[in-house]
């Protein structure tokens, strides 16, 4: 009985240990394109009411990891329209958020988004959101319609 509960407790040890290395791995700018893409198109299939709700389902499809979707309204008023790791932030205006370098990262991600090209990086320090350090992100801006979607990577 003994040796069966060390196995079955090595196995759940195993299981936590796989799941938690998994959950630590880092995001690449390819994942972080990848996965804005795949936001943009179900925009233009859904539209915007039901996109913004499924992009701030924390149990959605739109939450992998690190990977999350944060929107704003392209009309640079700094408004969070949807937030998929923290629905509070919704309706807040944050146009003067910066940095610990004072990186005005909502004002940066906006420009890219309204820009001819409407894409592309903005880099800043973060807090990671599963480690708890501040730590180099940079992340991924492309404008669908009137809002613009973001999403970052640690570096």
């Amino acid at each position: 009985m003994k040796s069966l509960l060390i196995k079955l407790m090595m196995v759940l040890f195993a299981m936590v240990a796989g799941s938690s290395a998994y959950a630590n791995e880092k995001a690449t700018e390819e994942q972080a394109v990848a996965f804005v893409k795949k936001g943009v198109e179900y925009y233009k299939k859904n539209g915007k009411e039901k996109a913004l709700a499924a992009f701030s389902d924390p149990n959605g499809e739109f939450v992998k990891g690190e990977l999350y979707f944060f929107v704003y309204g392209a009309n640079g008023d700094g408004i969070v329209l949807a937030h998929g790791q923290n629905q509070k932030m919704i309706g807040k205006q944050l146009l003067d958020m910066k940095d610990v370098d004072g990186v005005y990262l909502i004002r940066e991600a906006n420009k890219i988004a309204v820009s001819p090209e409407g894409k592309g990086w903005v880099s800043y320090k973060w807090p990671n959101s599963i480690t708890k350090a501040l730590e180099a992100k940079k992340s991924y801006i492309e404008r669908v319609g009137d809002i613009w979607i973001g999403c970052g990577i640690y570096k």
